[in-house]
């Protein structure tokens, strides 16, 4: 999905919701767990509920990968399922010297057909480079995350910025606005605000709204740009909003509710 198909889904749908497929099998239904696939069938339920409000998905597989075989083909089935006219995100955060990079990237880009994965970028250009070399594919790098322990490298200070800082402004020369994105969290405002600087074109994937303790109103004030420029990312909020029968239309009712959220924004910003 290119930069102008994901603007023209966020105005078609009055949304950048991103809705995180982080099922455990301890918390999902128990009336789901005797299926021969409960992972799967979790998430279908919560796919077909919820694709008309968000405009990505994003399948987080450590939920996935510790289930074995069994879970890789839940994950499969998953992206499979879930519809085109939705972005399709591997939180993997992988990254590696080049040629095992080379290879995460052809697992997730080309093996599960994803449109986009997430990159650390410590071990620097060689590992996140060959990920940027898939057409119509990105890469979600990890820039400034919402979990306490990101003030222990991430808010590091240098000579004249912080490490986050530096990822974003060196990481621009290896990609671009057309296959580059940033994971930015929303529990700090005004490093958001920093961010959007150093970053003025670049969609930034957004976590830590709602569970975590972001707000959605000022996400947008500090991280907005003039295409909207945000894929706002909520997991727990909405696949556990109910843990009985009832939770396929308890999670669409909650995502409903942020894109509703969304929608006014996008209205007053005329996006």
């Amino acid at each position: 999905m290119s930069k102008e198909e994901l603007v023209t889904k966020i105005r078609q749908k009055q949304s950048f919701l991103c809705i995180g497929l982080d099922p455990d099998v301890s918390k999902i239904p128990e009336h789901l767990r005797g299926a021969a696939d409960p992972i799967f069938e979790f998430n279908k339920a919560i796919i077909d509920a919820t694709h008309p409000y968000c405009i990505a998905y994003k399948p987080n597989t450590a939920f996935y990968e510790c289930l074995g075989a069994d879970g890789w083909k839940s994950l499969e089935k998953t992206i499979n399922y879930i519809p085109k006219d939705c972005l399709i995100i591997a939180d993997a955060k992988r990254g590696d010297i080049g040629n095992t990079s080379m290879h995460y990237a052809k697992t997730f880009f080309e093996t599960l057909s994803c449109d986009a994965v997430t990159v650390a970028p410590y071990m620097g250009s060689d590992s996140v480079k060959p990920f940027l070399n898939f057409p119509g594919k990105w890469v979600i790098l990890l820039a400034l995350t919402s979990n306490e322990g990101s003030r222990d490298f991430q808010q590091l200070k240098g000579e004249h910025r912080r490490l986050f800082e530096e990822v974003i402004v060196k990481s621009q020369e290896w990609g671009t606005t057309d296959n580059l994105m940033y994971v930015i969290g929303a529990t700090r405002s005004e490093d958001i605000a920093f961010a959007r600087k150093l970053a003025p074109e670049h969609f930034f994937l957004v976590p830590g709204v709602g569970a975590q303790g972001g707000s959605l109103d000022e996400v947008i004030r500090f991280g907005s740009n003039a295409h909207c420029g945000l894929i706002v990312n909520s997991a727990r909020a909405i696949i556990y909003a109910s843990q009985g029968h009832d939770f396929a239309e308890a999670a669409k009712k909650e995502a409903l509710h942020i894109q509703g959220q969304m929608a006014l924004y996008i209205q007053r910003h005329n996006w």
